[in-house]
């Protein structure tokens, strides 16, 4: 009886130390200077990508995929999820760093939904980043912008990475 509460317990000790302890960046510490940019990314999302986020993440939110709908509360259509809108933002850290354990802390405003009209090329969020500050323990700030159709979607989006 004491093994599944000890497993779950186990488990989590396990991720925490994963974070924490990260060291295969392949971006040296050393190697950074403040003002580093990033490579710039651009991801396409249409509205398949949308159903595919919905049911990975079980937010069926119909302003997600009923245009009717999502007009009907106040949106110019339908908009993708903002935690896609996020994950899609730190493929940019993720990407360069090598490493998706490397992100300690990530944090995001959403200042403008990004639209998916319902045609042949969707929409697409523009990302990228630079170092903005050197930290303690081998890490860096990251500051993100992120944009869709001209427009800023994210603000304040910044993620703290531990370099090798």
């Amino acid at each position: 009886m004491t093994q599944p509460h000890t497993q779950p317990h186990t488990q989590s000790h396990t991720q925490t130390q994963t974070q924490t302890q990260s060291a295969t960046a392949k971006v040296a510490y050393a190697d950074v200077e403040v003002g580093t940019e990033l490579p710039a990314r651009s991801f396409p999302v249409d509205r398949a990508t949308l159903v595919r986020y919905a049911g990975a993440s079980g937010d069926f939110n119909p302003i997600h995929w009923n245009e009717k709908f999502a007009k009907e509360v106040g949106l110019p259509d339908v908009i993708a999820h903002g935690m896609f809108t996020m994950a899609e933002a730190i493929r940019v850290v993720t990407d360069w760093t090598g490493d998706p354990g490397s992100v300690v802390e990530y944090g995001v405003r959403f200042t403008r939904p990004v639209v998916v009209p319902n045609d042949d090329r969707g929409a697409v969020i523009e990302v990228g980043g630079k170092v903005a500050a050197k930290l303690d323990d081998n890490t860096v700030r990251v500051d993100l912008t992120a944009t869709s159709g001209g427009q800023k979607v994210l603000g304040m989006a910044r993620a703290v990475v531990r370099l090798g």
